[in-house]
């Protein structure tokens, strides 16, 4: 009959390598069915009592105590494995390394002080210390441990941003650092395009591609998946396209990540406009506001973000410079459409550059405009909605409600854009024009700080003569655009430059230098680095107090 046994030893860590290679090995003795070695998590204990490895005796094991399970055939050859996990265990570490392992970052940054990134893997409930003496240390981070909570990953990274340090993570999975990867990477070469991702697989799977079609990468920075969540502000992300766009060696930049929250999209999206260099963006699911705009290049697979890039880097595109000259756009944009498609369009391609943003039209129902009469911040209004044309005629018909309207936001002191739609042909308006123009005149006259847009829609052959219209608002100060995409990428323009990013910039040696790492958590990672070429330093960590949570709040406020 099978006997299954059970020790417990407190305050005990090894990483997870470790243990899954110590189970192997156990199961391998003679006369042993099966084993489990974990730290005794709930989450781990509930796995050992669906494997029936769950004894009376490991229920009582804390979560910061190493339990050791063996199902044997007889109580003799369960005990006998049982007194074997310290010889396997020193087997393999006689294997790896006989070198002076340190115990602190400090030590170990003493053995190696050319060291500028820390890799980090232990448990998600220490994480946040060990990174943030890291960065006490004036250390970059590639963090991959999970189960750290947000915020201590906004903490984290709002303290590297003043020191112009990066954190990668957590739960990041992936980056490559001047030809080294850290974590999980692919061996690509080295090459003209830089990537920022926060998808771990979609980095490797574009970096992957880009390899496989014959170029390279310079670097690729992860960011950990939680990055563009509304809480952290894409403090991470935006770190990266800004180094990427200081280094020289980096002609285009890919911009991958799973769906991120609106504002940030539109936060990323009109930073990235700014940096000059070709971008090619998937946005994992996120619609794109249209193929090109810009220096942007959206794309809607890995495979094809990676041709994208390459195609690119092959043109040998140059640099888009911005004006510096031109002044910000001060207030809000308010759109008055009388076409429905065409506001709709609008706010299809706007939502990914301004945020927040409102229409009575809405994409998404963050969008929704409670009160359609009243604006909010930037807004895009149908006029030809129901709620304006009952007992009316359509604005295309009569401009008296838009008239109204444009008056209304130019009363608004948050205005700094009015966008309005022209729409000429059979059945509209005999001259529009004639009766907006003297409007748009004089309210730019008592406004200066207000800017004034007209996309019109119309032929040579229109009854309204469409050269005339367009020379009647031209000459009321409006400027004039005949498509959606141009007034898109222009409204977007408006809106950039000027902006304090915020942050201390990110030595470019950093990332140019050869790779010395500190690594903190799994071996295999520091293996990995080594095999590389890469100099590191792994570190024999150990919970601090034994993991005894109220001697860790204790020690943290003698610190402190």
């Amino acid at each position: 009959m099978s006997v299954t046994k059970s020790e417990i030893r407190p305050g005990a860590y090894y990483d997870s390598v470790v243990l899954m290679e110590l189970q192997r090995n156990l199961v391998e003795l003679p006369d042993v069915e099966d084993a489990g070695v974990v730290m005794a998590t709930p989450a781990n204990l509930e796995l050992l009592a669906d494997s029936h490895l769950l004894t009376p005796d490991g229920k009582r094991a804390n979560p910061d105590d190493l339990l050791i399970v063996v199902r044997a055939n007889d109580n003799k050859s369960a005990q006998a494995a049982l007194g074997k996990v310290d010889e396997l265990i020193q087997q393999r570490r006689s294997v790896i390394s006989q070198e002076f392992r340190p115990h602190s970052l400090e030590a170990a940054l003493e053995q190696l002080p050319e060291a500028k990134w820390v890799i980090i893997s232990v448990p998600g409930r220490y994480a946040a210390g060990v990174a943030q003496s890291a960065l006490d240390l004036n250390m970059h981070v590639f963090l991959y441990s999970d189960n750290v909570s947000i915020e201590d990953e906004v903490k984290l990274k709002e303290n590297a941003r003043e020191k112009g340090l990066l954190v990668m993570g957590p739960d990041c999975g992936t980056s490559i650092i001047n030809g080294v990867g850290l974590g999980f990477a692919n061996a690509v070469r080295r090459g003209p395009i830089g990537l920022v991702g926060a998808s771990g697989t979609g980095i490797q799977a574009v970096s992957a591609h880009i390899h496989n079609e014959g170029s390279g990468i310079t670097h690729a920075i992860g960011t950990g998946g939680r990055d563009l969540k509304s809480q952290v502000k894409a403090i991470t992300t935006l770190q990266g396209l800004e180094l990427l766009k200081s280094d020289s060696d980096t002609k285009v930049i890919v911009l991958v990540s799973k769906p991120p929250d609106e504002t940030i999209a539109a936060q990323l999206l009109s930073a990235a406009q700014e940096i000059g260099k070709p971008i090619v963006v998937n946005f994992i699911g996120y619609p794109p506001p249209a193929r090109q705009f810009g220096n942007l290049h959206f794309s809607t697979s890995l495979k094809e973000t990676a041709d994208m890039a390459i195609k690119l880097s092959n043109q040998g595109t140059e640099q888009i410079h911005k004006n510096e000259d031109n002044k910000p756009a001060e207030g809000y944009l308010r759109g008055l459409f009388s076409g429905g498609t065409l506001a709709y369009e609008m706010l299809l391609g706007l939502q990914n550059i301004l945020a927040p943003i409102y229409s009575n039209v809405p994409i998404s129902e963050a969008q929704k405009l409670e009160n359609p009469i009243n604006s909010k911040a930037h807004s895009i209004i149908d006029l030809g909605e129901d709620i304006f044309t009952v007992g009316r005629l359509h604005p295309m018909l009569d401009n008296d409600l838009r008239i109204r309207r444009i008056k209304q936001e130019a009363e608004d002191p948050e205005t700094g854009i009015i966008l309005i739609d022209l729409v000429l042909g059979e059945g509209s308006h005999s001259d529009p024009a004639s009766e907006l123009a003297p409007v748009f005149k004089d309210i730019l006259t008592k406004r200066k700080d207000i800017e004034a847009i007209s996309l019109v829609i119309g032929t040579d052959e229109d009854p309204q003569e469409v050269d005339a219209q367009i020379k009647k608002l031209k000459d009321a100060g409006l400027l004039i655009f005949r498509d959606g995409l141009e007034v898109v990428e222009y409204v977007s323009s408006r809106y950039q430059g000027g902006k304090s990013n915020g942050f201390t910039a990110i030595a470019l040696e950093d990332i140019q230098v050869p790779v010395a790492a500190i690594n903190v958590g799994l071996e295999s990672f520091f293996e990995s680095l080594t095999s590389q070429g890469a100099q590191a330093i792994h570190i024999d960590w150990r919970p601090p107090a034994g993991g005894n949570e109220k001697m860790i709040d204790i020690l943290a406020k003698l610190r402190n």
